[in-house]
């Protein structure tokens, strides 16, 4: 997969790229990910990418122009643009696996007061991370990565995503480490029984209870 990000702030992304599961992921060549200044595509002496909307309004707006040459010079036949926004789509697990068959996505992080309407008709999907307002879309952006990439070929082992939250609409069964008792706070015996089948039922329904008790609204998709 190669993934391209077009934003005001590349430096955001230095660590990120390089960093645990990703850097692997990129160190590995499981993904290339490029990372673009908007800027860099303003035909603006200053390389200005921004100015005030038409009929007032409080902020910048960010114009069409850059990111319209942005995006067809690194638009391919199979590219997914995305657009980062808290007007899109909600973001769940069943997205980033979406996403994840796809061979090209193009990342467009928003700034300021927002896009140029225009700037949509470029775009084939809107994605919001929640019901939140941030700076701008490069976290989300890094959201978007860091679930999609960990679900590619090779990054991590298969078995690691059988049993992870919003698979099969469950969050994540309790898990523990050493020591065996801390502060009275004790690891459930079954886990310490070697009995498969026993510790296989127990997670189950302590993924179940989990979610009846925190996401009842995951159980009414199953």
């Amino acid at each position: 997969m190669k993934i391209d990000v077009l934003t005001l702030f590349p430096s955001m992304f230095d660590d990120f790229v390089k960093t645990s599961i990703i850097g692997r992921a990129v160190s590995n060549n499981k993904v290339v990910i490029n990372v673009h200044n908007i800027r860099d595509f303003s035909t603006d002496s200053h390389k200005r990418v921004d100015d005030y909307g038409f009929g007032g309004g409080q902020g910048m707006v960010l114009m069409p122009e850059p990111i319209f040459a942005a995006v067809e010079h690194f638009k391919r036949n199979d590219s997914l643009v995305i657009m980062m926004t808290p007007q899109g789509v909600p973001y769940k697990q069943n997205k980033a696996y979406e996403l994840a068959k796809h061979k090209h996505l193009i990342i467009i992080c928003g700034h300021y007061e927002g896009f140029d309407e225009r700037i949509r008709t470029i775009v084939d999907i809107e994605i919001s991370i929640g019901d939140y307002i941030l700076t701008g879309g490069e976290i989300p952006s890094m959201v978007i990565i860091d679930s999609v990439v960990r679900l590619l070929d090779g990054v991590i082992e298969p078995e690691s995503h059988l049993n992870e939250s919003f698979n099969d609409y469950l969050l994540d069964y309790p898990v523990y480490t050493k020591p065996q008792d801390f502060r009275g706070m004790k690891v459930p015996e079954v886990l310490l029984s070697g009995h498969h089948e026993n510790i296989r039922k127990w997670r189950q329904n302590e993924a179940l209870n989990r979610t009846s008790k925190r996401r009842p609204d995951l159980l009414e998709k199953r």
